[in-house]
């Protein structure tokens, strides 16, 4: 019998808070293939080359909204891309925001460690469909 990997899924986390940017991937390494990026410039390259399956992005940065960001990075990103709403903004302003920028979810920053990664394996196992 031969062993076979099964790829892990990969996670680009994007944030501008280096702390929570580690936090995140430490909890997330053991389970995801995961690439942190600190800043709103340079996401859609990193969606177009990494391939990411899961894009968590955080909404608010000096420079862009994470609503503008998603916008212009899922012009670059494969098909089958999930973009989430990753931000400690109030759950229904989130939830409204996530809506209107057509972004596959929405996570609050208070979600870590055990219940971040049950949601995250959760909201990958749905079918969920990607705005065109």
């Amino acid at each position: 019998m031969v062993d076979v990997a099964v790829p892990k899924v990969r996670v680009l986390v994007v944030d501008d808070d280096p702390d929570l940017l580690e936090l995140v991937r430490r909890t997330l390494t053991p389970h995801f293939e995961v690439q942190t990026h600190h800043s709103a410039l340079g996401v859609s390259n990193l969606v177009r080359n990494g391939e990411p399956n899961l894009v968590m992005l955080d909404v608010n940065f000096p420079a862009l909204k994470g609503d503008q960001v998603l916008s212009l990075a899922r012009r670059y990103a494969p098909r089958n891309t999930k973009f989430i709403l990753y931000s400690a903004s109030d759950e229904s302003r989130l939830r409204s925001l996530a809506r209107a920028s057509g972004a596959d979810g929405y996570l609050s920053k208070s979600v870590q460690g055990a219940e971040l990664i049950q949601k995250l394996t959760a909201f990958l196992d749905k079918d969920h469909t990607v705005p065109a």
